[in-house]
């Protein structure tokens, strides 16, 4: 579903913020992307999202090479791809159902789609009696669900994550993991950036590290703490 062959991302003036990175995610697998604070997990999941493009090699999703779609085809490929952020990105002018389906209102959904799919999200994520609500009404951890639902509405293929935990206490955190484990049990390809390397011991999972750019160490499918 998604591969980086010899990936190199360089900056202004030189900087290289990813260096010759190498990897393959199968369909419906969940990997954690790890590594310091400016080891590059930030530019990796621009340049799937096609936020950035690769100074040198390939990127490919479902087989196409992304780094080469011309840009009227940008928003079709963002269509497939569903985006969670450690700032949650809400309008707070705007209630929770209309936030949750924003993506299918750029998109020209119907309406009577639209509400179908927002309210499935919503009960998802265990927030179908909020709709009404605006952001500024909810907790910090309620407001990360919304931008999950949000990110799933149109039933993209692939969900990246950037620190989607970062802000919260570590029940909520577990909660958050385990609910794009259960995304991952339904076909859908995940990637999710975290430094949380205790939460990464109670979920389980295969993860990728990053260091300086380069890809330091890769691991299989590991088991959760008990």
């Amino acid at each position: 579903m998604i591969r980086f062959e010899n990936v190199t991302k360089r900056y202004g003036k030189g900087r290289e913020a990813l260096r010759d990175v190498s990897f393959e995610i199968d369909t419906g697998e969940l990997i954690f992307l790890t590594g310091h604070s400016g080891a590059g997990k930030s530019t990796l999941l621009k340049l799937i999202a096609l936020i950035e493009r690769p100074t040198r090699g390939q990127v490919l999703v479902g087989g196409r090479n992304i780094g080469r779609l011309a840009a009227r085809h940008i928003p079709a490929h963002r269509r497939q791809i569903g985006m969670v952020f450690q700032d949650h990105k809400l309008l707070e002018d705007r209630s929770v159902f209309e936030n949750i389906a924003l993506p299918m209102i750029i998109a020209g959904y119907r309406q009577r789609e639209m509400r179908g799919r927002v309210r499935a999200a919503l009960d998802y994520v265990g927030l179908l009696d909020r709709e009404k609500q605006t952001p500024a009404m909810l907790s910090t951890g309620e407001q990360q669900r919304v931008g999950i639902a949000r990110a799933i509405v149109a039933r993209p293929k692939v969900l990246i994550a950037d620190e989607p935990t970062g802000n919260l206490d570590p029940d909520l955190s577990l909660d958050v993991m385990n609910l794009f484990r259960r995304f991952s049990e339904v076909g859908v390809t995940m990637l999710i950036a975290t430094h949380d390397l205790g939460l990464l011991d109670r979920v389980g999972g295969r993860r990728i590290v990053l260091d300086d750019g380069a890809v330091a160490a890769t691991d299989g499918q590991t088991q959760p703490a008990t």
